[in-house]
């Protein structure tokens, strides 16, 4: 029995344990990828928009509903910038970054040049919505009501897209980020100056 319990397969047994704790119980995870964000890890990067996308998208008839049954057409936007996050409540990076865009959105929430859209994958918008609620997030949550273009969203969780004033991609990055980065609040505040 002393055999058995010796310090090494304790300590071992532990790493094992923590690590089952990280793969299956996505929260954890998430508090991993947040303390990580926190440490400087997942900066938005705001240099590299692709070109290819900038203006090629129609945005018009992409449509989103809210809990409410009210749409918003992209298209109808134009003229304000739009923050596009797809997320769902059971994807780990989703949750490591909601902390980080629920800042961005207190600080641009009055600013009626500047729209959040936050679009459940799953359209399960009452889980979606209870998830908030139970984080004090006020961020508006929706569910998708038309078909996606594949340069926008390829099904990668959490995808963010930034569209300026013109209506064209901005920034388009898959994975999760820390939006309340000082370099992409800037970002921002740029894009609604911009001519």
């Amino acid at each position: 029995m002393n055999k058995i319990l010796n310090r090494k397969n304790i300590v071992n047994g532990i790493l094992i344990a923590l690590f089952l704790v990280l793969l299956f119980v996505p929260s954890a995870k998430a508090l991993v990828l947040e303390g990580l964000m926190k440490i400087g890890l997942f900066r938005p990067d705001t240099t590299a928009v692709d070109k290819q996308l900038n203006g090629t998208v129609s945005l018009a008839g992409i449509k989103f509903k809210d809990g409410n049954g009210k749409e918003v057409d992209l298209g109808e936007l134009k003229g304000k910038i739009v923050f596009l996050n797809f997320w769902a409540t059971w994807c780990p990076p989703c949750l490591a970054e909601m902390p980080s865009v629920n800042a961005l959105y207190e600080k641009f929430k009055e600013d009626k040049d500047v729209v959040f859209i936050l679009v459940d994958a799953d359209s399960q918008l009452p889980k979606a919505q209870a998830f908030m609620d139970k984080k004090g997030y006020h961020l508006p949550v929706y569910a998708v009501a038309s078909d996606i273009p594949e340069v926008l969203f390829k099904g990668s969780l959490p995808t963010t897209v930034v569209f300026d004033k013109e209506g064209r991609v901005s920034y388009n990055e898959s994975g999760a980020a820390n939006y309340a980065d000082p370099k992409f609040i800037a970002f921002m505040n740029k894009l609604k100056t911009a001519k």
